[in-house]
């Protein structure tokens, strides 16, 4: 005879649908056969190997959504996490766009109520702020060390006639298995997080010149290896100093803040915007030639010029940008070659008026 494995779904287990019970029933069910399976030690060995194995918080995520349907009839499901009060979906299985907002509302009611959840008809249901489907829905609280890191959330796609609950001596070992999960989940934030700080700026949250050199380098040696053209962009805000003098270096920085936050939306997703340092700016962009590059200059420049600095301190502060563009392999054959054209092409714009941009000669 064959013996169950742990974390595999009943055999009667069908796709739900409008036969099928809803969820439940389909869950009073299933937990007749489940609660010895869930404090067996090869469940929790597998929970171990599979999410302690990584350091990507997305890795444990993915593990977690496709292993809870192993034990849950739940057709959707979904990872959420709150990082700095941003509410993400970390990874999903079975999750349509509809429900994308759902999963993040249910994640976020686990993680600031820090307890678990569950609902026969979210259309219905005040806990989940704004219009919401007629479904029925679970979420599970991941726990930290430090408190809440996450929510795992499961969603049907009906409504149920009754409350989805899990027994409590069920929800007692689930709880207990989701364990180490969360706190893998925990390490991997943590250890994200400080990547990102180790490669971002402090102040303007802009990647930092380390990582700008090291992007630089990775995108020049894939440019060369493709024969692809990449094109590189040195800004340099005018006016910025009298800023500083006037007003203090305090709105400087707040100043500073506002122009990376209008040069990284006049950039495009695959662009890498940094500091450079000071009051220059750096955006290294990958397969451009000479004409996307300038389009790209000449949108930093009219936002930039059209920008009003420092309203919410109710000032009017009016800055412009000189822009320098050099292109590989046009004007450079190596990454330093490439900041240094684009580097000198900007200085060109300093000296000859300030507020444009300047292409490196070739």
């Amino acid at each position: 005879m064959t013996r169950p494995v742990a974390g595999r779904a009943p055999a009667r287990r069908g796709r739900p649908g409008a036969g099928t019970p809803d969820l439940a029933a389909r869950l009073r069910e299933c937990q007749r056969t489940i609660r010895p399976r869930l404090r067996t030690r090869s469940a929790l060995a597998h929970v171990l190997q599979s999410t302690h194995a990584t350091l990507d918080p997305r890795r444990v995520a993915e593990f977690l959504v496709s292993w809870a349907p192993t034990w849950w009839p739940v057709p959707v499901w979904a990872v959420v996490t709150d990082v700095d009060g941003q509410i993400t979906v970390l990874a999903s299985h079975g999750l349509t766009e509809p429900l994308a907002t759902v999963a993040q509302a249910v994640g976020g009611r686990v993680i600031h109520g820090a307890e678990a959840f569950a609902s026969r008809d979210l259309s219905h249901d005040a806990r989940v702020p704004g219009p919401a489907p007629a479904v029925a829905a679970v979420g599970f609280l991941l726990r930290g060390r430090e408190g809440p890191v996450g929510a795992l959330v499961g969603l049907d796609r009906k409504a149920s006639a009754a409350e989805p609950q899990l027994m409590a001596g069920v929800q007692e070992a689930w709880s207990a298995l989701l364990g180490p999960a969360a706190l893998a989940l925990e390490n991997a934030l943590i250890v994200e997080r400080a990547e990102e700080l180790s490669v971002t700026d402090d102040l303007t949250r802009l990647y930092n010149s380390r990582y700008l050199n090291l992007s630089l380098r990775r995108e020049t040696k894939r440019a060369v290896r493709t024969n692809r053209a990449l094109s590189m962009l040195f800004i340099d805000l005018d006016g910025f100093k009298a800023v500083n003098d006037t007003y203090g270096h305090m709105y400087g920085s707040r100043a500073l803040v506002e122009a990376a936050a209008v040069i990284r939306s006049s950039a495009r997703e695959t662009d890498v915007v940094a500091r450079f340092g000071g009051d220059e700016f750096a955006v290294i962009l990958p397969e451009t030639a000479r004409d996307g590059a300038i389009m790209v200059a000449e949108r930093i420049c009219d936002r930039i010029a059209a920008h009003s600095f420092l309203t919410a301190d109710l000032l009017d502060v009016r800055l412009t940008a000189s822009v320098g563009i050099a292109t590989l392999p046009d004007v450079a054959a190596s990454a330093d070659e490439l900041m240094q054209a684009a580097d000198k092409a900007m200085y060109k714009v300093k000296v000859s008026g300030k507020n444009g941009i300047h292409l490196a000669a070739e």
